[in-house]
């Protein structure tokens, strides 16, 4: 169940996200698992919206995953549908029934082909999920339907969460300012690689299925597959995003994602992306620090991602940061097991910009005193070179904490 401790990395409030033309949200308590608190969101968008997806490359994915990942061929949708508390995964034949039944219900009630129907479930895994409190709260949901219901919606998807999470974003597009608006869940089992994270996306914009895919894409691997809270890949994780054509008609010509028409809207994505994932991040499972870290230097942009997921999913970097130790050493071990290339002896590592190691020895003029202070702050920057070449990657994480083992030690009870 979500943790009473909001995280100490949490924003001190709720982001003004506003209404967003062609999208509607409506909440429902069902008791899936959680008491006395809404577990089902339903998202109502225009028809005629298009879709596009990044999901979990688990290969014990969940039976929503496996229904996004049919449906997104389609690229239209009309309705998303999202309960916490249970994951819908490894539930077999009846998984596969259950998300069966919700798409044919959701698809009456709102009138729609059962494929324009997309789900996402988070919660534990391995327990069947019954369709039919979801299904009975159908009525109930459409006549709530509100488009200033983000934090409500927010709030419905989260597990071990302790705050919800959104974001907004504006952009040119054209002759026309369009808004993204986007909203998140996630907390542990946290290291995406798609593409229990979850996040939606939504925009007024008028875009294809196949550029909006081109987009969200290259966005998640920039933001949500830069982060780790504890090295688990779900098998729920879920990036959707909505186009609904509200704000104004689509580019004329529009052909490729490389169109300079579209720089402002991409950046838009990227940021919104960003923002989401870090807040993710901040909320990881018992976090008390943030820590970004960057790694150049290395064989090529891929060899530094890799890189820096080794120092941030290890639990002795993790541990000595929660602990306020600088012990460099440990990143010395990280980035040794990555299994990419690294120059030992031109290796340099800085902290919070104190450099500690330089040339693949201790820095001369290095003194812990110096970098004490930043140790004990919220926000822990890390930087190593690996004297390779030319590659690049930031990727962020939080520290390991005895918060965690709590948290995680019961989560089922």
């Amino acid at each position: 169940m979500a943790s009473n401790v909001r995280s100490p990395l949490a924003p001190e409030q709720f982001p003004v996200v506003p209404p967003l033309d062609g999208v509607t949200f409506a909440v429902a308590e069902t008791g899936i698992r959680y008491k006395n608190r809404p577990d089902v969101l339903l998202a109502l968008v225009a028809p005629g919206t298009s879709v596009a997806g990044v999901l979990t490359t688990s290969k014990s994915r969940s039976a929503p995953v496996d229904w996004c990942a049919e449906k997104l061929k389609g690229g239209a949708a009309r309705a998303l549908i999202v309960n916490s508390g249970n994951a819908n995964a490894f539930t077999g034949s009846a998984g596969v029934k259950t998300v069966t039944a919700v798409a044919k219900a959701l698809g009456a009630q709102a009138k729609c082909k059962p494929a324009e129907i997309f789900q996402a479930s988070t919660g534990v895994i391995g327990e069947p999920l019954n369709p039919a409190p979801i299904v009975k709260a159908l009525p109930q949901l459409f006549g709530a339907l509100r488009a200033d219901a983000w934090a409500d919606a927010a709030r419905a998807i989260m597990t071990t969460d302790t705050f919800p999470k959104a974001a907004t974003r504006k952009a040119r597009l054209g002759d026309v300012t369009v808004t993204l608006n986007g909203i998140a869940k996630g907390s542990g089992m946290i290291a995406p690689d798609m593409a229990t994270m979850l996040s939606f996306v939504f925009t007024d914009a008028a875009l294809p299925p196949k550029i909006l895919q081109k987009l969200l894409s290259r966005s998640s691997a920039k933001s949500f597959n830069c982060i780790t809270v504890d090295g688990d890949t779900s098998t729920s994780d879920t990036l959707l995003a909505f186009a609904t054509g509200t704000a104004g008609p689509a580019l004329k010509g529009l052909k490729s994602d490389a169109d300079p028409r579209l720089k402002a809207f991409a950046k838009a994505l990227d940021d919104l992306c960003q923002d989401l994932a870090l807040q993710v991040v901040k909320d990881g499972e018992g976090a008390e620090k943030l820590i970004e870290i960057t790694v150049a230097g290395a064989e090529n942009d891929k060899a530094a991602r890799t890189i820096g997921m080794a120092i941030a999913n290890s639990p002795l970097v993790k541990t000595a940061i929660a602990g306020e130790d600088a012990n460099w050493g440990r990143i010395v071990m990280a980035i040794g097991k990555s299994g990419e290339k690294a120059i030992r002896d031109k290796l340099k590592i800085w902290i919070g910009g104190v450099q500690l190691a330089k040339n693949g020895m201790k820095a001369p003029d290095y003194r812990e005193a110096d970098i004490m202070p930043h140790m004990k702050g919220r926000s822990i920057v890390i930087k190593a070179d690996v004297g390779v070449g030319k590659g690049r990657a930031t990727v962020w994480t939080c520290d390991l904490t005895h918060r965690y083992i709590d948290i995680n030690g019961s989560y089922r009870s």
